[in-house]
């Protein structure tokens, strides 16, 4: 099934964009989360929505991402580095109540205040040799990864790895900071880490990587 590419673009925002709708404590003071974790909420909602009914079965198929989706190169080499997710709010956020959450110009890490549990990984889905990584990979079998294509069709890839797809845009790879595939991104703390992972030619194997200092 096809995941809308705005409902990973908000979990990757980790509810930025939702806050207008979850109570996060009081502004001036500490942040918690008083209701259940808005990205599981997300992600129910989305299960929701039967996209073969919205599309039709050529559609589907024939499907290749976003218009404003980017090509990345393969990665180079194996190594990782860390992205800051500090967030500067171009609007007043309202509180859903009549005030403000969080005014307009105020930067803050969603890091400090929401945890994201998955692990994302970034493959070309033009590429056969990703595709053909992912699929022998642990991901491809682990329950809390999260697969994004930059391209490819969804009936071509879909044949491959039987598991959702999404899509990432342009504001997915510029947020992350992505430079190359395949990608895994995930929390360490107040950081996403990014590892790009080396594949050796003809193989879809990794190889050996190293680490990128922050």
């Amino acid at each position: 099934m096809i995941r809308h590419t705005g409902v990973a673009l908000i979990a990757l925002f980790l509810c930025v964009s939702s806050v207008q709708a979850k109570e996060l404590g009081n502004f001036g003071v500490t942040y918690r989360i008083a209701e259940r974790d808005a990205l599981t909420e997300i992600e129910e909602r989305a299960k929701q929505v039967d996209w073969h009914k919205v599309l039709d079965k050529r559609k589907v198929e024939n499907f290749q991402g976003p218009p404003d989706r980017v090509r990345l190169p393969r990665a180079r080499q194996s190594r990782s580095f860390p992205v800051d997710m500090t967030y500067t709010t171009e609007i007043d956020v309202p509180d859903g109540k009549g005030g403000i959450l969080y005014p307009k110009g105020y930067t803050f890490n969603p890091l400090d205040y929401v945890t994201y549990p998955k692990t994302l990984v970034v493959i070309d889905g033009t590429d056969p040799e990703q595709v053909k990584w992912f699929a022998a990979s642990e991901y491809d079998k682990r329950l809390d990864v999260t697969l994004l294509l930059t391209g490819g069709s969804f009936g071509a890839v879909s044949k491959r790895i039987s598991r959702p797809l999404f899509y990432a845009d342009r504001k997915i790879v510029e947020r992350l900071k992505l430079q190359a595939v395949p990608s895994v991104v995930r929390q360490k703390g107040r950081i996403m880490e990014v590892t790009e992972v080396k594949l050796t030619k003809g193989s879809g194997t990794p190889a050996q990587g190293r680490k990128v200092a922050p």
